[in-house]
């Protein structure tokens, strides 16, 4: 197999792996149609570890030539983009980095689905942030853009794992009102990371405001509690 150097050498290689059957099932997972939270998204039909696999072959990509994969029609490159700029954020210096966050925030309309948002806003935008002042998160959780507020939910994932949970009990906060089902979901996910590893600090969040949490938030959010727990939750808080 030709060695990857190029944006176009990667184009090539995902057209040599793009499937129809996989297209159109793709398609409709990602609620690609009319009016779906994917509207007129395009699919190559490329599962994700062929994908990781070949964001592997690609150290040789230059931050502006996955910039110009980031502005793709194609979801799949798009998602091999951010792959290939989470490990060029790991590799880079302090400037580096910098201008990688830069391009992301300059790019959120184009990591416009969830698998997209969940993959990258944790390794590029949280991983950015750790030791930063927070303020860009809120801004993100006002954002009237669905995957804005997406991004901010998802990377307070990187201070979960660092032990640090007031970034995604804030972001959570701003979002028990969202109309989204999608944020919803993440914020729900999120608090439930959070009880993985701080299960009074989870409890304490849902006990103040789980009246005022959507049902799939809290849903989400006491999946691992214990049955009795969860149905005392879903009565009313306990």
């Amino acid at each position: 197999m030709p060695p990857v150097k190029t944006a176009d050498d990667v184009r090539r290689r995902l057209r040599r792996l793009a499937n129809r059957a996989d297209a159109r099932i793709l398609q409709r997972f990602f609620k690609t149609g009319p009016g779906e939270y994917g509207a007129g998204d395009v699919f190559l039909g490329i599962r994700v570890p062929a994908l990781r696999k070949l964001a592997a072959e690609c150290d040789g990509l230059s931050l502006r030539q996955a910039a110009a994969l980031l502005k793709s029609p194609h979801h799949e490159a798009r998602l091999l983009a951010l792959l290939v700029m989470i490990r060029l954020y790991r590799r880079a210096g302090e400037s580096g980095r910098g201008r990688l966050y830069a391009l992301y925030l300059r790019n959120t309309r184009r990591v416009n689905n969830w698998d997209l948002v969940d993959l990258s806003a944790p390794h590029i935008v949280g991983a950015y942030l750790d030791g930063r002042d927070p303020a860009p998160l809120r801004r993100l959780a006002k954002s009237r853009s669905l995957w804005e507020r997406r991004i901010a939910m998802l990377a307070t994932h990187h201070f979960i794992r660092r032990g640090e949970f007031r970034p995604t009990l804030d972001i959570a906060r701003m979002l028990l009102h969202d109309e989204e089902d999608l944020i919803h979901k993440a914020a729900g996910w999120m608090l439930r990371e959070v009880g993985k590893r701080d299960s009074a600090a989870e409890e304490r969040f849902l006990k103040a405001h789980c009246r005022a949490m959507p049902r799939t938030m809290l849903r989400y959010a006491i999946e691992r509690f214990p049955r009795a727990e969860r149905l005392r939750y879903r009565k009313g808080c306990p």
